[in-house]
């Protein structure tokens, strides 16, 4: 952990337990895992997100390299407008899953998995040799907060003059505005909470400045600095996935439940022949959540039993606080790939079997009614 975010002394005066991501000291959890998600759940809560940082696509060619860079149809896009998409490889392997920005038709942002920046500039530089257009890793010249949580826009509203109401930016758009007096930042309505909440990218020098004004805007709804372990246990009770653990090179977006993402159209993209021959011939193995039950430790790597057989292993799995309940996913046969088919997870000691249940959708708003209200 040889670097620190512009927030780390903020992070260290809060007692932040901190591990290392990419080379950055980031916290862990503040106080506790558990305190932090109720916080998210019930008020809100502030994440120190830095290291996840941007790749800039710009030029009269823009829209033309995304097209055919991401699984996802930028063309469907309107200027402020987000979309979720994944990039992959020729055999539909998934080189990251990430958000797109759209400024206009010749200014994107990728917003990629930290560990994958470089594979992201990479895939989407090779696209680019005959097309007018640049791709720019922006580094860490932008500072990176995500406020997420019920009193997250009443908590912005009071430290800026644009309106980010409901009607004015709705989920998965952004906008530009002051934060805290700050001119022209990005304010995103966007994360990886499942719940109402906004992701700010402002110039790293007001970092420790924007930090100390929105912490003092959350007193009155008892605000928490919260940590990664905290986003992970958030974000398991949405099914929300995991680069590196649940999806990889290896895996593609069809078995992985991210076909509703995967727009084939009138247009040709890196990996489309491989995933319409994977629709076509339907998926051996999808990956599912399964629901274990009261809170417990399950690990990446535990074996998934059906009637005492071997049928997967858990890819990611964690605690959701607010249900009370400990969540994990794995790749399984499509057969078992079903809702309620019961299942065991054989813990890594050796010992003792929990027992699973899978879902077929997300345990926690699956109307998605936090995130659009």
């Amino acid at each position: 952990m040889n670097k620190h975010t512009p927030y780390y002394h903020k992070l260290v005066a809060a007692g932040a337990k901190l591990q290392d991501r990419g080379g950055f000291a980031t916290p862990n959890f503040f106080t506790s895992i558990a305190d932090e998600h109720k916080a998210v759940r019930e008020r809100v809560g502030m994440f120190d997100v830095y290291y996840q940082v941007g790749v800039e696509i710009k030029g009269r060619d823009a829209e033309a390299l995304l097209t055919r860079a991401l699984v996802n149809d930028v063309r469907r896009m309107r200027d402020g407008g987000v979309i979720y998409s994944s990039i992959c490889t020729e055999k539909g392997g998934i080189v990251d899953d990430l958000t797109c920005f759209r400024f206009s038709g010749d200014k994107f942002w990728l917003s990629p998995t930290p560990s994958r920046v470089q594979a992201v500039v990479e895939a989407v530089s090779r696209l680019a040799c005959s097309l007018n257009v640049t791709v720019t890793n922006l580094g860490y010249a932008n500072a990176y907060l995500s406020i997420q949580g019920p009193a997250s826009r009443e908590l912005l509203s009071s430290l800026t003059d644009t309106n980010i109401s409901s009607e004015a930016l709705k989920y998965f758009n952004f906008t530009r505005g002051n934060i805290a007096e700050v001119p022209d930042a990005i304010i995103s309505r966007t994360g990886y909470s499942g719940e109402l909440g906004y992701e700010l990218f402002f110039p790293v020098e007001y970092a420790e400045y924007v930090w100390d004004c929105v912490a003092e805007a959350g007193r009155r709804f008892d605000i928490r600095p919260c940590g990664m372990k905290t986003m992970r246990s958030l974000r398991i009770e949405k099914s929300y996935l995991l680069y590196g653990l649940d999806v990889n090179e290896q895996t593609d977006p069809l078995s992985a439940g991210l076909g509703w993402t995967v727009r084939f159209d009138d247009r040709d993209f890196i990996g489309r022949d491989a995933l319409e021959e994977i629709a076509s011939n339907g998926t051996s193995r999808r990956l599912k959540l399964i629901d274990t039950g009261a809170v417990h430790s399950i690990a990446h790597g535990e074996k998934v039993l059906h009637n005492g057989q071997e049928v997967g292993v858990v890819t990611s799995g964690d605690p959701g606080f607010h249900l009370g309940r400990t969540y994990a996913f794995a790749y399984l046969p499509r057969e078992l790939a079903v809702k309620d088919t019961q299942l065991q997870i054989q813990l890594a000691d050796g010992g003792a079997k929990v027992a699973g249940t899978v879902l077929d959708r997300a345990p926690y708003d699956p109307e998605r009614r936090r995130l659009t209200v």
